[in-house]
């Protein structure tokens, strides 16, 4: 899939945090321990350092939502992830992203800090927060 096709699911699926470029795509697939899991209705996208998975981003189109597809894509994340040496897995999260938050303590997360006005697109400012789990 192309860097535009991955800017394109991400457009159509968020809007918190500003959904990323086809040029910003193209900069991240460039980092080092990077973890991609692409369908074609969704992706999900990390890395790994040292022992430890960070999830940048994961996006479900519109259309294909509640079909199990999150948590596909979470599953192969961490799999992908774990093959590649971490032991565990970060991610922030909108604390308004309720369906989001949900997924993820499905999946085993667990609240462990929160940072206050992160996301700075929309006004008033939202929190994020940080989540983890072994893996």
């Amino acid at each position: 899939m192309t860097d535009a096709d991955l800017a394109a699911i991400l457009a159509a699926a968020m809007t918190l945090p500003r959904p990323w470029t086809a040029a910003e795509f193209a900069e991240l697939r460039r980092m080092p321990g990077l973890v991609e899991v692409i369908e074609a209705d969704g992706i999900a996208i990390g890395r790994v350092a040292a022992d430890e998975a960070e999830l940048l981003t994961i996006a479900v189109l519109p259309a294909a939502r509640r079909a199990g597809l999150g948590r596909a894509l979470l599953s192969a994340f961490h799999d992908r992830a774990r093959a590649r040496g971490a032991a565990t897995a970060f991610l922030e999260v909108a604390d308004t992203n309720v369906a989001a938050r949900a997924l993820y303590v499905r999946a085993g997360y667990q609240e462990v800090g929160l940072r206050r006005g992160y996301y700075t697109e929309v006004h008033p400012a939202v929190d994020a927060v940080v989540m983890s789990r072994g893996l």
